[in-house]
């Protein structure tokens, strides 16, 4: 499970194991998870994130979008 970054207390990361998905990010912070597609910036899928913080989160993967597929684009060539 590569770490790309962490940010106020999220951990960015994916998982090594998904090549074959479209490029995507998991966000995790205190035992609760989602993961969001990258193109274009969406939510693919929330395990207990409320819906004020789900929308901080994509905010956040927008902002840091070109890093994190460029993270995917390396790990997965």
């Amino acid at each position: 499970m590569p770490t790309i970054f962490r940010l106020d207390g999220y951990r960015f990361y994916f998982y090594s194991h998904e090549p074959n998905e479209p490029p995507h990010v998991h966000v995790d912070k205190g035992g609760v998870s989602m993961k969001v597609w990258l193109d274009p910036v969406s939510l693919a899928k929330n395990t207990g994130f409320r819906r004020s913080e789900i929308n901080g989160i994509i905010a956040m993967v927008a902002t840091h979008r070109d890093r994190l597929l460029e993270a995917w684009h390396e790990y997965f060539g």
